[in-house]
């Protein structure tokens, strides 16, 4: 399908059809990107998406734990009290 570019203030748009927009599962946020002169629209992913799902699945596959070990530091000698 073929689209004009409209001026939008300094800018330019592109006016995408509804089917198009739903097809590609997008909302009011999109993710941009060039990729060998061709532009790359997206659904925008939050940050941290799914974090959430996956702590909870190690913990129940009781694989959450930390991968460092207790690094003691001068505060934890000198300083703390319970």
């Amino acid at each position: 399908m073929k689209s004009k570019l409209v001026r939008i203030g300094n800018s330019r748009g592109v006016r995408l059809p509804k089917p198009f927009i739903e097809q590609a599962g997008l909302a009011d946020e999109v993710e941009l990107r060039v990729r060998e002169g061709a532009i790359i629209i997206s659904p925008a992913h939050r940050a941290r998406e799914g974090w959430a799902k996956a702590a909870k699945e190690l913990r129940e596959r009781k694989e959450d734990r930390l991968v460092d070990g207790v690094t003691p530091t001068r505060f934890d000698d000198e300083e703390w009290q319970w």
